[in-house]
């Protein structure tokens, strides 16, 4: 199911080659097998010693043992080895770096343009100009898929908006369901459905197996469910099959759901910039192993008469028979200022019940929004996407 994007790593053996595609390209043209375009312009310059071909910012190389001395696995590939377009017939004596990965850590060695994204490095150009799309494999709507994660085989629903295009990258927004919920029951009743096509972002529903998420000692039964590495393999498969802002990737859900989301701040801050977890909190058992690689935003919705969830906090027994301590939704508001190692006093309450950090590390916020006589229920997603929007990875 995964769309191979080839690592935009690729080079021009000489300036004049460079110059005759600098402009006139936009992408490698049709593709074969799983492969897919180029949609990226560089018109905005590619910068750190990258050339453009064909749209796309890469490193220069003429021979194997280029690719291959910068990152191991690294192949240098023609452009001739492709079915390239019209517009690219002249790049026959172009190649480009062809290198997978696992994550952000793989493409170093390629340099600080690169990241990975659907297992590929891709290149960015003009600084902070969007990575190179795929052509998608989804359609607008809703879209059922599978992602093998080990031996298990997952799935999730991920929509794109009717206002997709594939030309510009959208943010991503990961949906959890409650316990004992299912990602089409997530889906009808959060209200990220509907603000994705206001807004204008792709969201996706993961399902919990037999409806649940492991967050530690809550909530499956099993303690061998890789929920972190179902969500960061969902992230990479939507990537892959869609124009996705890796910088932009956030988690929400509501109880059990809303606990998946604080374990993938506390366990998958290189991938997600915010989350917005309702009616849950920390747990004093996963407090200390809460150690987020980066500064992440966070807002929380809570009730004040949520009786599965006590706002006050304390002692419960999870479904699955763990005892586990919940640290409040005070408690998490401040636990999660210290992580991002906020300064000063939140603010007051808004007419939304919402107090926020506003002067924390990298820029993030910590927000807790309360509902007097609220319960269990969903949060607001207006209020947890205004948030979550103004927040991308570094």
């Amino acid at each position: 199911m995964r769309s191979r994007v080839v690592a935009a790593a690729g080079l021009v053996a000489s300036a004049v080659v460079a110059a005759l595609l600098g402009s006139a390209c936009r992408d490698l043209g049709p593709q074969t097998g799983s492969e897919t375009n180029f949609l990226t312009s560089c018109d905005a310059g590619c910068g750190d010693g990258l050339s453009c071909i064909c749209g796309v910012c890469t490193r220069a190389c003429s021979a194997e043992g280029e690719c291959a001395a910068l990152a191991s696995g690294a192949r240098c590939v023609a452009v001739a080895e492709r079915p390239a377009g019209a517009a690219c017939a002249a790049a026959e004596s172009a190649a480009f770096c062809d290198l997978t990965c696992s994550g952000d850590a793989d493409c170093e060695p390629l340099g600080a343009p690169f990241r990975c994204q659907g297992g590929f490095c891709r290149a960015r150009g003009g600084g902070d100009a969007a990575a190179a799309c795929p052509a998608t494999t989804l359609s607008i709507g809703d879209n059922e898929r599978t992602v093998t994660v080990g031996d298990t085989t997952r799935s999730y629903v991920v929509r794109l908006p009717a206002s997709y295009t594939g030309a510009s990258p959208l943010p991503l927004v990961l949906d959890f369901h409650t316990l004992g919920g299912t990602s089409a029951a997530e889906a009808e009743a959060s209200g990220y459905r509907e603000l994705a096509e206001r807004e204008g972002f792709i969201v996706a529903w993961p399902q919990g197996i037999e409806g649940a998420w492991n967050i530690g000692p809550c909530c499956t039964a099993s303690r061998d469910v890789d929920d972190v590495g179902f969500a960061r393999a969902l992230v990479q498969e939507v990537q892959a099959e869609a124009c996705v802002d890796v910088k932009r990737a956030y988690a929400v859900g509501v109880a059990n759901g809303g606990g998946m989301a604080y374990h993938l701040a506390c366990n998958a801050a290189d991938v997600f910039a915010g989350v917005a977890p309702s009616a849950f909190d920390l747990l004093a058992e996963s407090e200390q192993p809460c150690q987020p690689a980066r500064p992440v935003t966070e807002i929380s919705f809570r009730g004040t008469a949520d009786v599965l969830v006590p706002y006050e906090g304390g002692p419960q027994q999870a479904p699955n028979g763990a005892n586990i301590t919940f640290l409040g939704a005070v408690g998490t508001f401040e636990r999660w200022a210290a992580l991002n190692q906020c300064t000063g006093s939140p603010s007051a309450a808004d007419e939304s019940g919402c107090s926020t950090y506003s002067t924390c590390a990298g820029g993030v916020e910590v927000t807790l929004c309360t509902a007097q006589g609220g319960g269990t229920a969903w949060g607001s997603a207006e209020i947890g996407w205004a948030t979550l929007k103004r927040h991308s990875l570094p």
